[in-house]
């Protein structure tokens, strides 16, 4: 199938808001298009492509077509690449040759060597229109951003195939594009892929946050307390096949941690939290970020940030699967396990004593002067089963600190954002009367006030640096977050930990906001 069927799937599912109706336009994609298309489709999709094309590549071949002063105006205008070059381009005169298929355009840009590559892609913009050509740029850069995540397009796969989507996702990390053994099996032509001994990603169990009324219903003996650690999930999966670090979400993170694959030198899935140790003490999470997104590391940032993963779960001991039995079942068996095996840099969460929950509550109270999240409260009969299950774990997390801060920028969003200023940049003034950047969130409005914070951009821009907007201080945000930590990347020497808007302040004038030093003194382990 050509490329502009991949384009049509693309724009609509860029302007199309709602899950379900994404789904069905993932599972039309699957049910008519041929293989190998479908699959590059999907790897496209869920960002398992990766192409050598470069952003500056692209703005540079447009240049040969087209007047400099005219880019910068336009690029400026449109704000994103793909689309500004999709509605520039000029193509050749006579060009009649056909769009390309994605197998066609996969398979030429793994053998066209980097120096031939803006003659590649060039000609295959002459030949499409317009949609084509966006799709086309957004493919070979990597920016599909089209609000799919790897996991809505398993449960799609599931629920175009019959299929349960937990058997999917156990066969996720044992396929590679264009997935044909995956799309075989799906389609009832051949058997379910064996993974063998290849270290896959098994699905996560999940928690709800505790409300209210569910608090009241528990009883203590019926459940076990764990810390919610302030790091991020992990799974540990090593065998006969080999070692990876998995993500919560299932991606592969385990270049970025070198020396964790070294020690999993045992065959077992485990579930943990992945954290620094400082001085044998957590660290804050500003510490991991230093070590996340790294496609490689070096020696000195294995030194400075030393790494462990706190265990939760045993979910394979060998070949053995343990995820049917109770809780506390294999939580024994995961203390026998580690005193058995004891990897390096591994340790056990430990469990909280606790006889009522008004102690435990005041545990949880206390837990933001040891950089810890919350408590966990996992039901001690508890299999674990994929995905959210209500009522079998819980996440009972701090209360949020909250800081009045002034909207400095504000950005396009991606999907169903695509055409509003929802991504919001915000400060607060420094002694010098300077506003300055503490963080940026993208969550916490209604569409109502989606719309009227859009329509407020717009009217009062100041400024204008490619896609992002700088406006007016007259606009003051209640932002809510989990924790403050010191910054080096930011001008203010401060970034917020999970910032979302709580509300929209309209009754405080923007002079009013709080200070910096407001929220250095919310800053946890300022002396580590």
């Amino acid at each position: 199938m050509s490329l502009p069927a991949f384009a049509e799937l693309l724009e609509r599912l860029v302007f199309t808001p709602g899950r379900n109706a994404k789904l069905a336009l993932l599972q039309h994609w699957f049910a008519t298009q041929p293989d190998p298309d479908r699959g590059i489709g999907l790897a496209a999709i869920t960002e398992a492509l990766r192409f050598t094309a470069k952003p500056a590549m692209i703005r540079d071949l447009v240049m040969t077509r087209t007047d400099p002063e005219l880019w910068r105006l336009s690029y400026d205008y449109v704000g994103d690449l793909a689309e500004t070059v999709a509605l520039i381009w000029q193509p050749r005169a006579g060009v009649n040759a056909p769009p390309p298929t994605l197998a066609e355009i996969v398979a030429a840009l793994a053998a066209t060597p980097k120096a031939e590559l803006p003659a590649l892609i060039g000609g295959w913009l002459d030949t499409l229109d317009s949609s084509a050509r966006l799709a086309l740029i957004k493919l070979v850069t990597g920016g599909l951003r089209v609000g799919v995540s790897a996991r809505l397009a398993r449960v799609a796969l599931a629920e175009w195939s019959g299929q349960p989507v937990e058997e999917i996702e156990e066969v996720w990390h044992g396929v590679a594009p264009p997935y044909d053994a995956l799309f075989q099996w799906l389609d009832g032509r051949a058997p379910r892929p064996d993974p063998r001994d290849t270290p896959i990603f098994r699905p996560l169990m999940l928690a709800h946050p505790l409300e209210d009324a569910d608090l009241a219903a528990l009883r203590p003996q019926d459940w076990r307390a764990e810390w919610k650690w302030d790091g991020i999930r992990v799974q540990a999966t090593a065998g006969p096949g080999g070692r990876r670090l998995f993500s919560r979400g299932g991606e592969d993170i385990s270049a970025a941690f070198p020396e964790i694959i070294e020690a999993m030198d045992f065959h077992a899935v485990l579930d943990g939290e992945l954290l620094v140790l400082r001085d044998g003490e957590v660290a804050p999470f500003a510490d991991l970020q230093q070590r996340l997104n790294r496609k490689s590391v070096t020696a000195k940032m294995q030194r400075d940030y030393h790494i462990v993963v706190r265990l939760y779960d045993l979910l394979f001991d060998g070949h053995e699967d343990l995820r049917a039995l109770p809780f506390d079942a294999r939580r024994a068996a995961l203390e026998a396990w580690l005193a058995r095996v004891a990897p390096p840099r591994m340790d056990v969460s430990p469990l909280i004593p606790f006889d009522t929950i008004d102690a435990l509550a005041t545990l949880r109270d206390g837990a933001r002067a040891a950089s810890i999240e919350g408590l966990m409260l996992k039901r001690a009969d508890s299999a674990y089963l994929a995905g959210r299950v209500k009522g079998l774990w819980w996440k009972w997390k701090r209360d949020p600190l909250t800081v009045d801060a002034v909207l400095m920028y504000a950005q396009r969003g991606h999907g169903k954002r695509s055409s509003f200023y929802s991504d919001y940049t915000f400060g607060v003034w420094r002694e010098d009367g300077e506003l300055v950047p503490i963080g940026k969130a993208y969550s916490g409005y209604t569409d109502e006030e989606l719309t009227w914070l859009d329509r407020w951009i717009r009217n009062n821009t100041t400024n204008r640096f490619g896609p992002v907007r700088e406006v007016e201080r007259g606009i003051v945000f209640e932002v809510a977050f989990d924790a403050a930590q010191l910054s080096t990347r930011h001008k203010s020497g401060v970034a917020l930990r999970f910032p979302r808007i709580a509300r929209i302040r309209r009754d405080k004038p923007a002079e009013e906001a709080d200070d910096l030093a407001t929220v250095m003194a919310l800053v946890e382990n300022r002396a580590g």
